[in-house]
């Protein structure tokens, strides 16, 4: 049985066969790195932006997805996903995106595009942007958002609100063709199972097509490992401890979402803690054991909205 709407198997279905992601830097900064907003990113965010290690930034956009494509061919995969995943990749003048847009873009083995960002960084233009790369592509924005307490968004130093998060996805869900993917942090300083279920009912009542879970972890060279040296930040120190929460979550999410990620991942040179962290699929295989046991499946706690 089924117990929650896996990407892979969303995008079998959808083209047919596996899809993978190519993870892209395309060179773009964040508002909070570069002074408009703040200085030195979110307490959780290095200074490679969430880019994974194999990228090249130095690379053009078409280079990386070239040799993307050779990488994963090697193992079998024949379609893609341009996946613009480092720091804000709606954070440029609309010429510019479009030109790194349309280079990801020009291979026939991309069949889609996500972007990754802010919700306070995609204005009208650039939501016409994207809704026109949508008639024709395969769209994702992948939209920051964490939590929905500001009180949370605040400690994770995101500069941006709760409303920034609402407003951007609303006005994304009217454009048709484009899928809405938000990122959700669980274990947040603070946060009660009942502030993660209301964060859960309440991305699934705006209206979200997918989800990416992550918990909280820390890699060298941020905020976060700063004040987890210092014991101000308590972690999950399993991964049974986070499976729980994280089924707790799944529960109150809509049937109708796409689950996209259930835990974070870093590699063991730039991870601080939890160690566990470091094994991609550890979370995943607990949380699969846990449901079948007790017999629970996405959105059997959701309210639908009531």
């Amino acid at each position: 049985m089924q117990r929650y709407r896996t990407v892979s198997e969303y995008w079998k279905r959808k083209f047919g066969e596996r899809v993978y992601r190519i993870s892209i830097d395309a060179g773009f900064t964040c508002p909070n790195r570069d002074g408009k907003k703040g200085f030195g990113g979110c307490i959780f965010c290095d200074e490679a932006g969430a880019r994974p290690h194999y990228v090249e930034p130095d690379l053009s956009v078409k280079e990386q997805v070239r040799l993307g494509i050779k990488r994963l061919k090697e193992r079998g995969i024949e379609k893609f996903v341009a996946y613009f995943q480092a720091y804000t990749n709606t954070y440029a003048p609309v010429k510019i995106l479009q030109e790194k847009y349309n280079e990801a873009l020009s291979f026939p083995e991309i069949v889609g595009i996500s972007i990754s960002t802010r919700p306070d960084c995609i204005d009208g233009d650039i939501m016409d942007l994207l809704s026109e790369i949508s008639k024709h592509h395969y769209t994702i924005v992948e939209v920051g958002v964490q939590s929905i307490h500001q009180k949370s968004l605040d400690f994770l130093g995101r500069m941006h609100t709760v409303e920034e998060s609402k407003e951007a996805i609303t006005q994304l869900k009217a454009k048709k063709g484009i899928e809405v993917v938000v990122h959700l942090i669980v274990g947040i300083p603070g946060e009660l199972d009942d502030d993660i279920i209301e964060t859960m009912e309440t991305i699934s009542n705006w209206g979200v097509d997918g989800v990416k879970l992550h918990h909280l972890y820390v890699v060298k060279g941020t905020i976060l490992e700063k004040m987890y040296r210092k014991n101000k930040v308590k972690l999950f120190e399993t991964p049974e401890d986070y499976a729980k929460i994280a089924i707790k979550s799944i529960l109150h999410l809509s049937p109708k979402i796409v689950i996209h990620r259930l835990a974070g991942y870093a590699t063991r040179d730039i991870l601080v803690a939890p160690e566990w962290t470091s094994n991609r699929f550890i979370a995943r295989q607990i949380i699969d054991k846990m449901m079948d046991r007790y017999d629970l499946y996405q959105g059997k706690l959701y309210s639908g909205g009531k």
